[in-house]
């Protein structure tokens, strides 16, 4: 899986990392499939972030972030083609590297037009699971669901990889991480806006962490 790391949330990340987690002798979560435990999980919305990715003009590829993402992760290690996930991103908390492209983002229509984008209120976006494929080692799986983005929703495939499991040493919490990605059309969802200069394909990188309630 590629990786998509933008530098404003590498940045973000290692300053918000503790130092005690810096000088600790190993990583609280590991890649292991018997630590996670069966229950609901909500979403880690201070280390859950989706990435998202376009070819602006043929010259550079452009990368943003949806942060603050909740919901839920329903999961049973015995049944885990059973897992739900139904998950809420607060578009209007857009990030981009550039405060121009953030705020055109954001931006209201013309005259009281269309947006170019999301406007100044979009409502959250939502992914709502309704099928789980996973692969045969158990590590990946296919996440199949509705994504409702600019009022628009529609069937969304997810390319998940189990990254980790453990406790978390500062609330005591079970958590659970995975990463996934997929690629949507933009078009499909309304948002139009310098197709195409700028790609009609987005790419999504997905990091999310869940702690168990």
């Amino acid at each position: 899986m590629r990786r998509i790391i933008p530098l404003a949330a590498l940045a973000a990340a290692i300053v918000a990392v503790p130092v005690v987690v810096a000088q600790s002798p190993g990583m609280p979560g590991a890649p292991d499939k018997s630590r996670v435990a069966a229950g609901t999980y909500a979403a880690d919305a201070g280390h859950t972030m989706v990435v998202w990715e376009v070819d602006h003009f043929g010259f550079s590829d452009y990368s943003g972030i949806f942060g603050d993402v909740t919901g839920t992760l329903v999961i049973d290690p015995a049944n885990p083609a059973a897992s739900r996930v139904d998950v809420t991103i607060p578009v209007a908390k857009v990030t981009t590297a550039s405060s121009g492209l953030t705020g055109h983002l954001l931006r209201a229509g013309k005259d009281g037009g269309k947006p170019d984008f999301f406007g100044p209120a979009p409502a959250d976006a939502k992914f709502v699971s309704t099928r789980v494929v996973l692969g045969d080692d158990g590590d990946e799986a296919k996440v199949t669901g509705n994504l409702t983005l600019n009022g628009v929703t529609k069937p969304v495939t997810l390319d998940v990889d189990f990254h980790g499991a453990g406790t978390n040493p500062y609330n005591k919490k079970a958590t659970v991480g995975f990463n996934a990605e997929t690629t949507i059309r933009r078009s499909d969802f309304g948002i139009t806006y310098g197709i195409p200069a700028v790609s009609d394909e987005v790419e999504l990188e997905i990091h999310a962490a869940f702690e168990k309630q």
